[in-house]
């Protein structure tokens, strides 16, 4: 038998934390081929199969004769896991990964609604329904609720109302920041849960409602 194949008698090697330790390691960090130092090395290959614990000058040699990288995803593992790969192709997909999250973060603003105390109840379906679009656009929303004249010395009306959309829009949003008194405004601010995979809106889009 090949000592570079694991023998169906033995335990095989959990990857799916080194898979992720890939995906959350920077690039940087990573020690390519020679630049790996550990003696002794649990070898994969690129398709997910073990390959055993060999000699690193072994674990080199076999990935070169293949055409593959060796990289070592796992380094606090014992023994160390290296994983054969095309480095290069690894490197592009991940800086394209990092390109595509600082997209999404520089679109997500900080979008604004306006409440009176006395609003209808369609009124009120209508901004509930706008702050739900830019929640699920992954923005965050700023609700205001204007107290006028002697409005202003009940803000438990202003909170009612606060607490009736935070309740709506639960199963989108988190409440980021508490409702608070702010002159003759009561506000709260509203976080989306999770940022989704679709289109977002037009950054030009009025925010003051």
């Amino acid at each position: 038998m090949s000592p570079f194949i694991l023998s169906e008698k033995e335990t095989p090697f959990p990857l799916c934390p080194a898979d992720k330790k890939i995906e959350e390691q920077h690039i940087a960090d990573l020690r390519v081929n020679n630049e790996i130092r550990a003696d002794q090395l649990r070898v994969v290959d690129p398709s997910g199969k073990q390959l055993g614990v060999m000699p690193r000058q072994d674990a080199l040699y076999l990935a070169d004769g293949l055409g593959w990288d060796l990289v070592e995803v796992a380094p606090a593992a014992d023994p160390p896991v290296a994983r054969m790969m095309d480095y290069g192709k690894f490197k592009y997909e991940q800086s394209v990964k990092e390109r595509e999250a600082r997209k999404k973060q520089t679109r997500s603003t900080l979008k604004e609604l306006t409440f009176k105390v006395k609003i209808g109840n369609h009124d009120y379906e209508i901004k509930r329904d706008r702050a739900m679009r830019f929640l699920r656009n992954g923005d965050r929303v700023r609700v205001r609720v204007w107290l006028r004249g002697r409005e202003a010395s009940r803000p438990q009306l202003g909170l009612a109302i606060l607490e009736r959309l935070s309740e709506d829009l639960s199963e989108l949003a988190t409440v980021d920041q508490p409702a608070k008194l702010e002159g003759r405004n009561m506000t709260m601010s509203l976080a989306p849960l999770r940022r989704p995979g679709g289109f977002y809106q037009d950054q030009d889009e009025d925010t003051n409602q």
